[in-house]
């Protein structure tokens, strides 16, 4: 029984990134080393980052822009020798997210080239995250997003996690990406955004951003961004904002419904 089973994830691996014919029975490619990174900046081209950023666009587009996930570089050694993780069948992601099957296989076969065990842990998602934010420091925003994919709260991000907060962010409806967001930015898990969490998270996303965007950036502007956030969004006062507050709020504003909709076409 656990052979069979084994088997069967086997060829649900090899169904995902087309590297096994069951007709013919063609033995698996060779792995390609064209890397993550490649792959995936063709298909989010929002993720490229300037030489020299620019923070003059809203709060919240750069919130919702610095969601985009990105995957990249080389794993170590020491990863490659973690039990490999065997993903879902193809047809059941199918069912459990926005991708099809050829999108699946595509996003599997970069994902696979990367991440030979099948899972990243959070220290190689940190060092793939800071390769796209070189005049920055992105480890405490890649923190929050590593725990935000981390569904499963195990210490390691697998194909399933990824591709369904992916489907998410670039293919859910307003109230999911909403949703998602507000999960993040929960950052114990309660049920409200406190002041404090919102406060870690803007200093995360300016810390990643750098010193030297234009225009420059003062010492308080992100508590002034905060100030702004819970006047906007805490409409009981009571120094909390909850995910019904949340939802109300940014289902009104324009600014933030555009900036969620830029992922619409990405793949």
């Amino acid at each position: 029984m656990k052979s069979r089973s084994q088997d069967q994830s086997l060829s649900d691996s090899r169904e995902l990134d087309r590297s096994y014919d069951p007709l013919t029975g063609n033995p698996p490619s060779k792995p390609n080393k064209k890397t993550i990174k490649q792959r995936f900046l063709k298909l989010l081209p929002c993720c490229q980052s300037d030489s020299s950023p620019s923070i003059n666009q809203s709060k919240f587009t750069i919130l919702f822009l610095s969601l985009s996930p990105h995957t990249a570089s080389e794993i170590d050694e020491s990863e490659q020798s973690i039990v490999r993780y065997r993903p879902e069948g193809l047809d059941r992601l199918v069912q459990k997210t926005n991708f099809n099957k050829k999108e699946l296989q595509i996003l599997y076969r970069g994902f696979k080239n990367e991440c030979p065990t099948g899972a990243v842990n959070e220290e190689t998602f940190k060092g793939i995250y800071a390769q796209f934010f070189p005049l920055g420091d992105s480890n405490m925003y890649a923190h929050f997003l590593f725990e935000a994919f981390d569904t499963h709260n195990n210490g390691a991000v697998n194909f399933e996690d990824f591709v369904v907060s992916l489907s998410i962010i670039l293919r859910g409806s307003i109230t999911d990406k909403l949703n998602w967001a507000f999960n993040m930015y929960d950052l114990n898990k309660d049920g409200c955004i406190t002041r404090e969490e919102m406060t870690n998270i803007m200093h995360s996303i300016y810390d990643m951003m750098g010193k030297y965007t234009y225009p420059c950036m003062k010492d308080d502007t992100p508590k002034d961004h905060v100030d702004s956030f819970f006047q906007k969004m805490d409409k009981n006062n009571d120094g909390v904002v909850t995910i019904e507050e949340f939802l109300e709020t940014c289902q009104k504003d324009e600014n933030i419904i555009q900036s969620m909709h830029m992922f619409d076409n990405v793949i």
